[in-house]
């Protein structure tokens, strides 16, 4: 187990610096409404993944009461996915999406602070997906599939919150590390093939 949770916490480390909708939507509200405001949409992203992480824990927990097979099945899938992202960390060129053409306006549906944060995630079922597909790769043989899906989810939204930290802490040095090209092509780059390898790693053990 302890093994497990070890790789599990490299590759969420790894997936949670890779700029996504939620970095975008918090960067865009810290330029936009200050430190409070993205504070807030902060706690909105991380409420999200909390719901999430619960609702593909109960799912993955059913899946395997209803087929071995389908579980294996989402195993296999979660190391594609695995090398897929990293595939594609190693096709990027080092740029990073602008904040504001990133994220249209859309204060009717998303708002700003919390809800923005919330409503950027729970929309999003690319997360309920990535959650569903992720964690099965990790769980160990044997091991009650509710419980240690719910503990490595809770590893992600702490990782998660943990980075969204050290953004607001260190706002203007992340966001003008994030803007350097040359930085980020090594980043992605290194976050690339140490993706593939967990990915490679957890086809070999199905």
């Amino acid at each position: 187990m302890t093994a497990s949770l070890v790789s599990f916490s490299l590759a969420a480390a790894l997936i949670v610096l890779l700029p996504g909708p939620d970095t975008l939507v918090v960067l865009r509200n810290l330029v936009r409404g200050g430190r409070r405001t993205a504070t807030l949409t902060v706690l909105g992203v991380l409420s999200g993944l909390v719901v999430w992480v619960g609702a593909a824990a109960l799912g993955l927990a059913a899946v395997l009461h209803a087929s071995e097979a389908a579980y294996t099945v989402l195993r296999i899938v979660g190391a594609i996915y695995l090398v897929w992202i990293g595939v594609q960390s190693l096709r990027s060129r080092g740029s990073v999406p602008d904040v504001e053409d990133a994220l249209p306006e859309r204060r009717g549906l998303l708002g700003r602070g919390y809800g923005a944060g919330l409503a950027t995630d729970l929309l999003n079922p690319k997360v309920g997906v990535f959650f569903v597909t992720f964690l099965p790769g990790f769980v160990p043989d044997g091991r009650p599939v509710g419980p240690v899906s719910l503990l490595l989810g809770a590893v992600f939204v702490l990782e998660t919150a943990f980075y969204f930290a050290l953004l607001l802490l260190l706002a203007g040095r992340i966001t003008g590390w994030l803007a350097d090209s040359r930085t980020r092509r090594r980043m992605d780059r290194l976050t690339g093939l140490v993706l593939v390898g967990f990915g490679a790693r957890l086809a070999a053990e199905g």
